[in-house]
């Protein structure tokens, strides 16, 4: 009997949703059980019990399994990652194999004749199982094993590697070792891609939801750290003889149907080259700013703010606080046939439709001001600068703003009230400052409590911030860790929003010189701030993520 008659059989699923599953396996020859699964048909848990059942086998859970490094050692890398399978026990000749697919009969015979003892399968759950496999064998531990990085190198072999680099660059073993690191960070949801050299090891690290972790890569990857460079600055179109100084560039990688831009930044080091690559997906881009976070209170307010014919609207918060998908979302809200939008970005991180953008080019001297200035002869209504530097830029931005262009930008300050302290302490005239910024939007990017293991937190007094201590009834939320959330307790991220809008007497304030203190209790008590703190436990109010979440992120 086929699994999908089991499912029917045992009414997990119906005989039109079965037609369904088979109609799409079709379509794509995958298996029925993974297109069943990936239709939301069936649970991963109900259609492993059902297999196991039907066919006499045990489902083990492989996230609290302890297994010895003697028999995880029993069966190479290659033949781990090739049949999906892992050794977990042994015992009177009879080794013990969970796999995700007890339907390969050849693997079984493969693993017979490689360790010549009985095979006893076990199932796993897919996700698990690679879970495992990553941890105890490595990213992309089958390649390295292929390239021979199981032996130790003689200093003969690595200096034959490192003046060959090119040659080794273009290895099919190096290519997958690169892409496989690459479709690992992209499965794992990474923003970036650190891959650090030392003196005795290669450290590659991904940064998961704002924080690193590293990739759980083999230690001796440290063998192939130059061919692993070589290969990126291959796939960037970069000088790979070229190691004196730093270099920057960009990478399309297509994966499971989706465009993903790697922008690839190569620095000289102490020990070798290091690199990191920003992950930017680009339906990021089409992300509108309530799915951003950001609450309907604010987003009335801002909508006001960027509808308004002219002045100047800033970002800010520090780096990877969302601050570019922010303006990207607010750009995509008002281009029309009607308005012309240009932007001028280092670098352009993502395309827009129906929006001009400018790539920042240092070498011939297009910079933030001479391209704005360049931008002003193109007639636009509506201009964004990637960052408001220098003194310069930031001149060239208020006089398109006075004469009648909508300009948006960031700025690297801590909240709201800063910015224009900021904007003066660069040399903009204080009457400048005041007659063209209309608002300001601080920000940052908390991690989300993960929906899978979340529940109830009895928060202790001393654990609460002073403004929560005397609230009854506060029910709080946490996550306990569990395998979609890598054992964090969070899972995705999400904005918490500060904005500041302009009024009479902040505009006074900011002639006068006031200080950022100062100029946020007056836009408080006018009603226009409303402060990041606040905004951030509302949500430890809502269980949307935890105060120690709230606390590290936003200052009191």
């Amino acid at each position: 009997m086929g699994i999908g008659s089991i499912l029917v059989e045992k009414g997990l699923i119906s005989e039109p949703q079965l037609s369904e599953a088979l109609a799409e396996q079709r379509r794509t020859g995958e298996r029925l059980d993974r297109a069943l699964v990936r239709l939301g048909l069936v649970g991963s848990g109900d259609l492993l019990a059902a297999i196991g059942q039907q066919l006499s086998l045990p489902v083990v859970d492989l996230g609290g399994l302890e297994v010895e490094d003697e028999i995880l050692r029993m069966l190479p890398p290659k033949l781990v990652f090739r049949q999906r399978c892992v050794p977990i026990g042994r015992e009177h000749g009879v080794l013990r194999v969970a796999t995700c697919d007890p339907f390969e009969l050849g693997a079984i015979d493969e693993l017979q004749m490689f360790t010549g003892m009985s095979i006893e399968l076990a199932l796993a759950d897919e996700r698990d199982l690679a879970k495992f496999i990553r941890q105890h064998y490595g990213v992309a531990g089958d390649t390295l094993d292929a390239l021979g990085a199981g032996d130790t190198p003689t200093a003969a072999a690595v200096s034959a590697a490192e003046s060959d680099e090119a040659e080794q660059a273009h290895e099919a073993s190096v290519v997958k070792l690169v892409n496989d690191l690459l479709v690992e960070a992209i499965r794992e949801r990474a923003t970036d891609v650190h891959i650090e050299p030392y003196e005795h090891m290669l450290a590659i690290r991904y940064r998961i939801d704002g924080v690193l972790s590293q990739a759980g890569v083999p230690p001796t990857v440290n063998r192939f750290r130059n061919a692993i460079v070589s290969r990126l600055k291959i796939m960037s179109n970069l000088n790979i003889a070229e190691k004196r100084k730093p270099q920057d560039g960009r990478i399309t990688l297509r994966q499971r149907g989706e465009e993903y831009d790697l922008r690839l930044s190569i620095i000289p080091m102490l020990h070798g080259e290091g690199v990191v690559l920003r992950i930017l997906s680009k339906s990021a881009v089409l992300m509108g700013l309530e799915e951003l976070g950001m609450p309907q209170p604010i987003l009335v307010r801002w909508d006001d703010l960027i509808r308004r014919p002219h002045g100047i609207l800033l970002v800010t918060g520090p780096t990877g606080s969302g601050k570019s998908t922010t303006l990207y979302a607010s750009l995509r809200r008002i281009v029309s046939d009607e308005v012309k939008a240009i932007t001028v970005e280092d670098p352009v991180e993502y395309h827009v439709d129906g929006v001009n953008q400018i790539q920042v080019n240092h070498q011939v001297g297009l910079d933030f001001a001479s391209g704005l200035r360049a931008i002003l002869r193109h007639d636009p209504d509506i201009i964004m600068i990637g960052e408001i530097r220098d003194r310069e830029t930031a001149d060239a931005a208020v006089q398109a703003s006075l004469t009648g262009h909508l300009v948006f930008s960031t700025l690297h300050t801590n909240d709201a009230a800063g910015a224009t302290t900021r904007l003066l302490d660069m040399g903009v005239e204080p009457f400048l400052v005041a007659s063209s910024v209309e608002g300001i939007m601080a920000q940052r990017l908390l991690r989300r409590i993960c929906v899978h293991c979340r529940r109830l937190h009895e928060a202790q007094p001393h654990e609460l911030p002073p403004e929560m201590r005397d609230e009854p009834g506060l029910v709080l939320q946490e996550g306990a860790g569990c395998r979609e959330c890598r054992g964090t307790g969070y899972r995705g991220r999400f904005g918490v929003y500060e904005l500041l809008r302009m009024t009479e007497r902040t505009r006074e304030m900011v002639m006068e010189r006031a200080n950022a203190s100062q100029l946020a209790v007056a836009a408080q008590a006018d009603g226009e701030l409303n402060l990041l703190r606040d905004a951030a436990l509302e949500k430890v109010r809502e269980g949307v993520t935890t105060v120690a979440e709230a606390m590290r992120a936003t200052k009191g």
